[in-house]
């Protein structure tokens, strides 16, 4: 059974889902920034239920201000925008310029990542058993949004963005995953459609099973990506996934800023909550709606009036044609 009940999409929608799927990536990273690091029942005992852009934290942030998250996406998606084209040594000088900023917040892997090219020049870290924290999936909307339509150049890029700061198989499998799930849901797939995507993760490496969720939602990357496929499976809308993704507390921006790409992309712009829109910071907001609709414009599904999908059922690649119009 098809992914895409229609078969079609027209490029408006796609646009909209896109600029849904980076809003959601900010709006998620902002409201997790609040829990971050606190368990479950700390938040309860705090909040009863975080629900609300309302800062605080462990980085004492203003409401709507986002983390390394957004900061790091809206990196890529500046280079790409500038330069046109994809061009990995340029990101990392990005990377670097964003670290020298002094930022807010910056992983410990991210941060070896970046000196380790500064210190040698290389675009890619030696691969690390340590490594498979979720540094490299929480960037991940601007990759999806500027190779749709193209699979080739997709895998590519989210591989090379990937392995600047995170160089390990669950890395590049959660960040691959991720990527296909925002593309995917910008196209219209439907739930069964994302569910297979995920599925499919999990033949491919059984770590990531998803279906006794045992509510761990720390920084390694198993466990940030179990806490995003149980809160977008079991709810039915973007503040629902939103609300019970950061109520688990650990690395709360960043399952959150994952979670909302994906959530962003799959409900559509509608289903933004507003409060938390108006909230978000407005320098944020401005950029991204104007980045949005350009890295689509610049992505392959925007030359085309067919594009090809590359889907899997049961860790089988599959190919599904949809016409744009």
């Amino acid at each position: 059974m098809s992914q895409w009940p229609d078969i079609m999409i027209d490029q408006e929608d796609i646009h909209a889902r896109a600029l849904a799927a980076f809003l959601g990536l900010a709006l998620g990273d902002a409201l997790g920034a609040t829990t971050e690091f606190m368990s479950p029942g700390e938040i309860r005992a705090r909040y009863r239920v975080h629900r609300k852009i309302r800062g605080g934290g462990w980085l004492g942030i203003k409401p709507g201000r986002v983390t390394d998250d957004t900061e790091m996406s809206l990196a890529i998606a500046r280079v790409v925008l500038l330069r046109g084209q994809w061009e990995l040594k340029l990101v990392a000088d990005s990377f670097v310029a964003w670290m020298k900023s002094k930022p807010i917040d910056i992983g410990s892997t991210v941060r070896k990542g970046i000196r380790h090219y500064m210190k040698s020049g290389e675009l890619e870290v030696p691969y690390n058993e340590w490594d498979a924290g979720n540094g490299a999936a929480m960037r991940m909307a601007p990759v999806a949004l500027f190779t749709l339509g193209d699979e080739r150049e997709f895998k590519r890029c989210t591989l090379q963005q990937a392995r600047l700061t995170h160089h390990h198989v669950l890395s590049d499998a959660a960040c691959l995953c991720v990527g296909r799930m925002v593309q995917a849901a910008i196209l219209g797939a439907d739930i069964n459609g994302l569910r297979e995507l995920a599925s499919s993760l999990v033949i491919k490496c059984p770590t990531f099973q998803f279906n006794n969720y045992r509510g761990q939602a720390s920084g390694y990357v198993v466990d940030t990506m179990q806490t995003v496929f149980h809160y977008l499976f079991t709810t039915d809308s973007f503040e629902d996934c939103l609300v019970g993704v950061v109520n688990q507390g650990g690395d709360a921006d960043t399952t959150g800023a994952i979670a909302g790409m994906i959530a962003g992309a799959f409900y559509g712009p509608e289903q933004l909550p507003r409060q938390w829109l108006k909230k978000l910071d407005k320098q944020v907001r401005k950029e991204i709606e104007y980045l949005s609709p350009r890295l689509v414009r610049l992505s392959p599904c925007a030359q085309q009036k067919t594009v090809t999908v590359y889907t899997e059922q049961r860790g089988v690649e599959m190919e599904e044609r949809i016409e744009v119009i």
